[in-house]
């Protein structure tokens, strides 16, 4: 495993740098951040990552230690290539992804490009327990009368119904929700409004 390289920048292309180390030029696959810090023929160190696959080697190099422990992260969860993990920490930093994760942000996460509803909502479901806090600030413990909301919603959408359709049925059962909301409960609810209708 190479965990990071250091050399002089040989070049710079659109998706990759070149270091020089030992006479070797090396080619790093970077996000255009960590692209836009590098400039060729000055001196750089940059954080590693090395995916093997059949027909490759291929080294992705990072801004920091935190972009790349997200980036291998981000790979355990299922569906998520070094491809596509490369593309969610181009879009948005660690602890936007952090956040993202950790606040059940759908929308936030389908900006990545080839990140879909259900891919968004399968990488919340696996990665929410190891994300981790974001950096300076503590988790937010979403109040209960929000996340039951949006985890109905979410319910709804995911078993196939329409956004539109999710939202009504959860504004339907909202008035049963009372001050404890059980989740299990009024997803079974709503289902029925929805059955109903």
């Amino acid at each position: 495993m190479i965990a990071f390289v250091r050399g002089h920048v040989a070049a710079v292309t659109l998706t990759s740098a070149v270091l020089e180390v030992g006479g070797v030029g090396l080619e790093l696959m970077c996000t255009p951040g960590t692209l836009a810090t590098l400039r060729t023929g000055q001196s750089a160190t940059l954080p590693t990552s090395m995916v093997v696959r059949e027909d490759s080697l291929t080294i992705f190099g990072f801004l920091d230690e935190d972009e790349k422990s997200m980036f291998e992260l981000v790979q355990t969860a299922s569906g998520v290539g070094p491809k596509l993990a490369q593309a969610m920490i181009a879009v948005l930093s660690p602890d936007e992804l952090r956040r993202a994760v950790a606040g059940d942000d759908v929308k936030t996460l389908t900006r990545v490009p080839g990140v879909g509803q259900k891919g968004a909502q399968r990488i919340i479901l696996e990665l929410k327990d190891r994300i981790g806090a974001v950096a300076g600030t503590p988790l937010a413990v979403p109040t209960p009368g929000a996340a039951w909301r949006d985890q109905v919603h979410q319910g709804l959408v995911g078993l196939g119904w329409s956004t539109r359709d999710a939202e009504q049925a959860v504004e339907t059962v909202a008035p049963d929700a009372g001050d404890n909301p059980d989740v299990g409960t009024l997803l079974r609810a709503a289902l029925r409004t929805l059955s109903r209708a």
